[in-house]
């Protein structure tokens, strides 16, 4: 390492969203496989790795810091990363949380990813992607598909990603009314049958296609279990579906947050929009559909 360079390794973790959502079927180990559409946006927690020190540690901060609970997921993929792939530098984990906790968004699945990338760069034989993306599995459902950064139809459990191409960059409103809802609670409440495999959207696929696509078919199956839990969630949605400018709306994962999808350069509409629902006493940001995390 020459003289002035910064080891520090600093990732975007972007956020996700689930543009549709379709429960298929249940597993005999009680995992439920899902199909829909991942995309990311330009939301992201900032995840910087610093090699160096007596020992690993994470510090988080940011305006959703304290809300985490339990053991922190970027300690985790550190102890799974070095037990699989062999020995590394300690590292320190600086993550500052801009991305709500529990609310379908992804951001501990973004963070870890980040934390994946950026140990598989330090390391000094860098596994294969195979190898980091079963690993990525095993750290949760989401995130393999967060790993890549790419929008993605996503199957199964989360191990069958299929890439789409490129999309433009709509502006969408990310609106949450401050309730955390834990995606094993959401689950158990739901009630019905299953979904049907969709077909991928026509590529590449432009704005209108889109929003062409996206009204064809309903955009979450969880939609009326995280109602159930968070009744405010329905709220939330009539809102959405109560201004005039997005052009569609839905709800990303299990809840809480939904979503108001804009046609392209509606950007100041996002934002006029995001300040108006922050009004209610919820959290809601104003971001773009990005087609590809930089590292």
């Amino acid at each position: 390492m020459g003289p002035g360079t910064d080891p520090a390794r600093e990732i975007p973790a972007t956020a996700k969203l689930n543009l549709t959502l379709h429960v298929t079927g249940r597993r005999a180990d009680g995992y439920h496989t899902l199909d829909g559409l991942t995309v990311f946006c330009t939301l992201a927690d900032r995840v910087r790795v610093i090699p160096g020190g007596e020992r690993d540690r994470v510090i988080v901060d940011g305006p959703f810091a304290g809300h985490i609970t339990g053991p922190e997921l970027a300690e985790a993929t550190v102890r799974a990363f070095r037990d699989r792939f062999g020995p590394l530098p300690r590292v320190e984990i600086r993550i500052t949380k801009r991305i709500p906790v529990a609310a379908g968004l992804g951001g501990g699945s973004a963070d870890a990813a980040a934390v994946l990338r950026a140990l598989a760069a330090l390391c000094p034989v860098p596994p294969d992607r195979g190898a980091l993306h079963r690993l990525a599995l095993e750290l949760g459902a989401d995130v393999p598909a967060c790993l890549d950064g790419v929008p993605v139809r996503v199957r199964g459990i989360g191990e069958c990603l299929v890439p789409l191409g490129p999309l433009p960059p709509l502006p969408v409103v990310l609106v949450n009314p401050g309730v955390a809802l834990p995606t094993g609670q959401v689950f158990r409440q739901r009630e019905g049958g299953y979904s049907r495999c969709e077909p991928l959207p026509p590529e590449p696929l432009d704005a209108e296609g889109l929003f062409r696509y996206l009204g064809e078919r309903a955009n979450n199956d969880l939609i009326g279990a995280a109602c159930a839990v968070a009744p405010v969630v329905a709220t939330v949605l009539e809102t959405l579906a109560d201004a005039q400018e997005p052009r569609c709306h839905g709800m990303s994962g299990s809840g809480a947050t939904c979503f108001g999808l804009f046609d392209e350069g509606a950007h100041e509409g996002a934002r006029a929009l995001a300040e108006r629902l922050a009004s209610h006493g919820w959290w809601s940001s104003a971001a773009t559909l990005a087609s590809r995390t930089t590292a």
